[in-house]
């Protein structure tokens, strides 16, 4: 196997065993861990919100471009030639910032079963575990999206003339704003879906 291919997946398995376990040591207690803990969610509620924002003006984007592209194709007959991209791009930033979302609220690595049925040591092993398969998967996508978006800094979108760059770049960022609302919803744990839930 190329050595290439094994350093990210050595470096994101190291890096999330050290924030899980500085998480579980920040999950309880006060003083440093307290503060710690306080700091995470402080930075979660900037970034959570921030993503929020982001995701639905996103999606703001890509109706009003959406809909830009019928009324030129059907009304004026000129069919648009940067609005199908502009529409492609502006979804692929709102799916990506609303994994953090999804994350935040516990939507995406769901253990909702085995968390109801168990409790104490283990019920925070599960919790952990979760955390962990979140953070290595935003780790690895941080990873190969970073890459991806420096690989293609050259290449030009049709229609919008702008670097291929900004549409990959939605995958490093949102992963690194998916990474804080996973460690924030396992210090903080929300259960909103479960009140949903049948």
């Amino acid at each position: 196997m190329n050595m290439m291919n094994v350093v990210p997946l050595q470096v994101t398995g190291a890096v999330t065993l050290a924030v899980v376990l500085l998480a579980l040591w920040a999950g309880s207690g006060g003083g440093a861990r307290g503060a710690l803990r306080s700091a995470v969610l402080g930075l979660d509620r900037i970034t959570t919100g921030l993503a929020a924002l982001l995701a639905c003006l996103a999606l703001a984007i890509a109706a009003a471009a959406g809909l830009w592209q019928v009324i030129a194709r059907f009304a004026t007959e000129t069919p648009s030639i940067w609005s199908e991209a502009l529409v492609r791009t502006a979804l692929i930033w709102m799916a990506y910032l609303g994994v953090a979302l999804a994350l935040r609220g516990g939507a995406l690595v769901s253990i909702d079963v085995a968390h109801r049925l168990s409790s104490g040591a283990l019920r925070r092993g599960l919790e952990a575990a979760a955390l962990a398969c979140s953070l290595s998967l935003m780790g690895i996508m941080f990873w190969f999206g970073w890459t991806m978006a420096q690989r293609v800094q050259f290449q030009e979108m049709a229609g919008l003339e702008v670097s291929m760059s900004w549409g990959y770049a939605a995958i490093p960022i949102g992963a690194v704003f998916a990474m804080i609302g996973a460690v924030a919803h396992f210090l903080d744990r929300r259960e909103a879906e479960l009140e949903y839930a049948a």
